[in-house]
């Protein structure tokens, strides 16, 4: 079910959180105490809302960390891991800058329009 803002998925938590009262106090009061983490991604643009629900991105940079280690094998210090790993995070920021924007900066509220 989509619902189409804020004030229906508040309406809708809290109806749940009703529902779950009576036989389970703990739960409802836990999400009726989680309400504004839980419906964060509310506050930002629809276009946005997809992007900022997953950790695709995220997982994909660790994925290359760790490829870029397992090539490696052994490190002979810590510093030699970190500069393996600042320079893949460099290499990825990089990217990031040069390619198109993942998500436009439009839809973000409260943010400085360059």
């Amino acid at each position: 079910m989509t619902l189409p803002d804020r004030a229906s998925a508040t309406q809708a938590l809290c109806h749940v959180a009703d529902q779950l009262r009576g036989k389970w106090p703990k739960l409802s009061a836990f999400i009726d105490d989680s309400e504004t983490d839980v419906l964060a991604h509310r506050d930002f643009a629809a276009q946005h809302r997809t992007k900022i629900n997953g950790t695709n991105p995220l997982e994909r940079l660790n994925k290359e960390v760790k490829r870029r280690a397992d090539v490696v094998g052994i490190f002979p210090n810590e510093g030699s891991i970190i500069r393996l790993i600042g320079a893949v995070l460099l290499e990825a920021n990089d990217e990031w800058q040069t390619q198109n924007r993942y998500m436009q900066i439009e839809g973000w509220p409260n943010l400085p329009r360059p």
